[in-house]
């Protein structure tokens, strides 16, 4: 999910529920991996013209996936948003998985 901000940055919430995830230790290494993954994607958010506060939902898939993956995967998501900002002005996009 995503919401537009007034701020300079965009900003990020993570969630990592046991029922999605499982145990503890797995919930804390999904929110590190996603934390990780945003902050080397500040070049691919760049374009966007707006800036937003990003909450992602990790799925017990992240942890077995490769970090080519969680990049392509998130670069889909930040396309998808540049692309609903060029139809859409004035109101904040929204994304959901698989949409």
């Amino acid at each position: 999910f995503l919401r537009a901000n007034d701020g300079q940055e965009h900003r990020l919430g993570v969630t990592a529920s046991t029922k999605a995830i499982g145990k503890s230790v797995d919930r804390v290494r999904a929110k590190r991996l996603l934390r990780e993954l945003f902050r080397r994607s500040t070049r691919d958010l760049a374009p966007l013209r707006h800036r937003y506060d990003w909450v992602i939902n990790a799925k017990r898939s992240l942890l077995t996936a490769t970090e080519e993956l969680r990049f392509r995967e998130f670069r889909r998501i930040v396309e998808q948003v540049a692309r609903s900002e060029a139809n859409v002005r004035g109101t904040s996009p929204t994304v959901r998985e698989g949409s």
